[in-house]
């Protein structure tokens, strides 16, 4: 599979991404940093969503959500051990790589979108492709806020005709947070 996303493009995400983000296992930001620095490696790494269909995938996770630090796949094997993903990786430098990187708001993140690709893994039965699913979840995700935030001018509308200022500003103050 060549992947239309560029070694160049890759090699900026992940260095953005381990700037920005902490990881729950430090073994994690090694074993990006060596993919980074290998380009024949970067070559046939693959950014996806539901990697744990793929063939050979890594799952990695940042402190700021709830998933797995990290986990391996290999065919029907998963590993928690990311020094043997690092030496299957280092082995097997030819073969592609599938990665899922968990951090908060990844599905309307745009560096994490430009650099992700469809899943050729994915059952039939799933119907999304990972674009759809994203467009789907964004869609829902300004919905669900807009929402919010109508509900949330009410309240004060309500909170300022009862003449109850604690509410009012406690409630505006919710609202500029959203």
């Amino acid at each position: 599979m060549s992947s239309i996303i560029s070694v160049i493009e890759k090699k900026d995400f992940l260095r953005w991404f381990l700037n920005a983000y902490q990881l729950k296992r430090r073994e994690c930001a090694w074993l990006l940093n060596y993919l980074v620095s290998d380009d024949g490696i970067m070559e046939n790494v693959h950014f996806v969503e539901k990697a744990e269909y793929c063939p050979r995938a890594l799952l990695i996770s940042t402190t700021d959500v709830d998933n797995v630090a990290f986990c391996f796949h290999k065919q029907q094997h998963v590993s928690m051990d990311a020094e043997k993903a690092f030496h299957d990786i280092r082995l097997n430098n030819e073969e592609p790589i599938y990665i899922q990187l968990n951090f908060q708001g990844s599905r309307t993140n745009p560096h994490y979108i430009a650099v992700l690709e469809d899943n050729p893994f994915i059952p039939d039965h799933h119907e999304m492709t990972t674009v759809d699913g994203l467009v789907a979840e964004m869609f829902l995700d300004k919905v669900t806020t807009n929402y919010t935030k109508q509900r949330l001018k009410e309240e004060i509308d309500k909170a300022l005709d009862e003449n109850d200022m604690d509410k009012f500003y406690k409630l505006t103050k919710q609202l500029n947070e959203e």
